[in-house]
């Protein structure tokens, strides 16, 4: 089953990519591998939830925000190579959770969007990987998660 057909009896219809909040560049390519800007859990242009993870938003939804933010990045990975077929591996993801003082869970809070990647990628979907607490994000959003993928050249 393609990675395309994963997501869509997964229920998942890729949105249109995300527009950039600043002065960057949703992706970069180089070689064999693509970067991924900072992905948001936007959803029609808006964040799911807003605010610290242990205080505004819950654990749930935190989680929920990852695989959405997860779900934008494949949108733009696929904008970036063509197919999500042409994926090798993911590399490496990096998240970065907006955090109460006493939050802890940033690492069961970035499954979210690791246990998507292993379901669209099997296997090569399995990758290093970054959980950091950090006090404020873009646009007050609970979260927020770099991609690296190797991909076919």
């Amino acid at each position: 089953m393609t990675p395309e057909e994963k997501l869509k009896t997964l229920g998942i219809d890729l949105p249109e990519i995300p527009k950039p909040l600043g002065s960057y560049i949703p992706f970069v390519r180089t070689g064999d591998l693509v970067y991924l800007s900072g992905m948001l859990p936007l959803k029609e242009g808006k964040l799911l939830k807003t605010g610290k993870v242990g205080e505004a938003v819950t654990l749930d939804e935190a989680v929920q925000s990852a695989r959405t933010a997860a779900i934008n990045a494949l949108s733009v990975l696929k904008s970036a190579i063509g197919s999500l077929s042409n994926v090798k591996r993911c590399v490496k993801i990096s998240g970065y959770i907006a955090s109460a003082n006493d939050f802890t869970d940033q690492p069961k809070v970035l499954n979210g969007a690791s246990d998507l990647i292993f379901e669209i990628f099997g296997e090569s979907g399995r990758h290093a990987r970054a959980a950091v607490g950090v006090n404020v994000l873009p646009m007050n959003s609970p979260v927020e998660i770099e991609f690296i993928f190797e991909v076919k050249t």
